[in-house]
């Protein structure tokens, strides 16, 4: 199972949003490719970085910091945020990102979603991003939901040749509540794909339920930045 350190990027600082509340943001450091260092330091295979601003407005305004952090680094990174059109896929990928999340503009567009995924080259570097408050996932931000249900998404995933997907309880992001393994694990169920659990972890016991639960991964973001888990032993366990 890999552990995956989070870097939530807005305005090119690293933060957190508690429940992905913008107006509820905390600054944990100006300099991400330093952070992303710490993170390979400790054994990182993955980076999982979210551009927050581009989340919201859709423009790249921290493509020089996701570019630091691709640069900083040996690990392979995970883009999400913003990815709208093929346009912002092509360029994710150019800033030396390794795969990139597509979220809001997958449930917005699914006709679009299923052509991407199924392009060649693409193979291993598209991953759902299913957020969601209970069974409704949510879009641009956070800050709309949608009609469908965290359960017919994963139906349509489960057809595609996607990477994983990273599935995310809102409201529990942020918070140290402990991830939702039961939906976590529902998601596997139904798409049969690799999915990675996000929102909530707050120590190493949680990493040891997330293997315990057969999770392909896991985010650690807030736990990290305060200094409530080792991800270096984090990372040791994962790799088994």
């Amino acid at each position: 199972m890999d552990v995956l350190p989070s870097i939530d990027l807005r305005g090119g600082q690293v933060v957190r949003l508690a429940q992905g509340d913008y107006d509820r943001q905390t600054v944990y450091s100006a300099d991400p490719s330093a952070v992303a260092r710490e993170f390979a330091s400790a054994g990182a295979r993955w980076i999982h970085v979210v551009d927050l601003d581009a989340a919201l407005s859709g423009e790249r305004t921290n493509a020089e910091a996701i570019r630091g952090v691709c640069r900083a680094v040996d690990a392979a990174v995970e883009l999400g945020g913003g990815i709208r059109d093929d346009a912002a896929v092509v360029s994710a990928l150019e800033l030396g990102v390794r795969r990139v999340i597509i979220g809001s503009a997958a449930l917005k567009d699914w006709a679009w979603f299923e052509r991407l995924a199924q392009q060649d080259g693409l193979a291993g570097k598209v991953v759902l991003g299913l957020d969601a408050r209970g069974e409704i996932p949510a879009v641009h931000g956070w800050t709309e939901q949608t009609e469908l249900t965290v359960a017919e998404v994963a139906r349509r995933a489960g057809s595609l040749p996607l990477a994983a997907i990273v599935y995310t309880d809102i409201d529990r992001d942020g918070m140290l509540t402990g991830p939702n393994l039961e939906m976590t694990v529902q998601v596997a169920e139904i798409s049969q794909l690799p999915v990675i659990a996000s929102g909530g972890v707050s120590g190493i016991e949680d990493v040891v339920r997330c293997m315990q639960a057969g999770c392909a991964g896991v985010i650690v973001g807030r736990a990290w930045y305060e200094g409530r888990i080792d991800l270096a032993q984090a990372c040791r366990l994962g790799a088994g």
